[in-house]
């Protein structure tokens, strides 16, 4: 699994981010997988098993606490992942793998998988899981995503739009799908992630909105829309 890294997530607005977006773009450089546009679609599917443990796991802060999601970016179905994520000490760490179009399907509908068809180790954990805690597609989440990067120390900014939830899990793998959105009107977040330090001059950059850091999950937000809110 990949080292841990660091992620401070603050609530936004669209203004505060073009103001913060002004501050950075001389200093951090847009992530080439961005294109021209310099923002992508962000795509997954996030997994629960037949208790919603994951989900419990973080509305009361289980630590160490972690899941498994299939992510996909722009509706491209050529560059598919597995991914795995692990909450520890305030720090996560993921470790991914790619799948193809037909695994991502069998996934998706709850068939059995050979534990030998990728060779990854976190694919054979969600295979694990998938016997012992009987995984099922929980939630979609999707959302307009702003990333610039800066190399020392691996930082990476995000901007993250228009946060919506799907309830259709098993269109996951459409061009479009039913969503809706789950924040207010003009509420967006903005993630900082780096390894072991950030630079203070990108830190102060980011702070002079004065953000106060949350705890914000997006896997939380979207099952919680899902499930009406008043159940959770």
């Amino acid at each position: 699994m990949a080292e841990s890294r660091h992620e401070y997530k603050y609530i936004c607005t669209r203004q505060q981010i073009e103001t913060i977006r002004n501050n950075i773009m001389g200093i951090m450089q847009p992530d080439k997988n961005a294109g021209r546009s310099g923002e992508y679609v962000v795509r997954s599917l996030y997994f629960d098993d037949y208790s919603d443990s994951c989900l419990y796991d973080n509305i009361n802060g289980t630590d160490p606490r972690e899941k498994f999601r299939i992510r996909i970016y722009n509706a491209d179905l050529s560059y598919i992942r597995l991914e795995r994520k692990c909450k520890e000490h305030g720090k996560t760490r993921k470790a991914s793998c790619r799948i193809d179009e037909r695994l991502c399907m069998e996934m998706i509908q709850g068939r059995s998988l050979r534990m030998d068809a990728v060779d990854a180790d976190v694919y054979r954990k969600f295979c694990l899981w998938q016997n012992t805690k009987f995984l099922k597609p929980a939630v979609i989440t999707e959302y307009d995503r702003i990333p610039y990067v800066y190399n020392d120390g691996n930082v990476r900014i995000t901007f993250d739009q228009n946060i919506r939830a799907g309830a259709l899990v098993k269109d996951f793998t459409k061009q479009r799908i039913a969503t809706h959105p789950v924040m207010p009107l003009n509420q967006h977040l903005l993630e900082v992630k780096f390894d072991e330090f950030i630079p203070d001059f990108i830190y102060s950059l980011v702070q002079t909105e004065k953000l106060r850091q949350t705890t914000f999950s997006k896997y939380y937000m979207c099952r919680r829309n899902h499930f009406g809110g008043n159940r959770l």
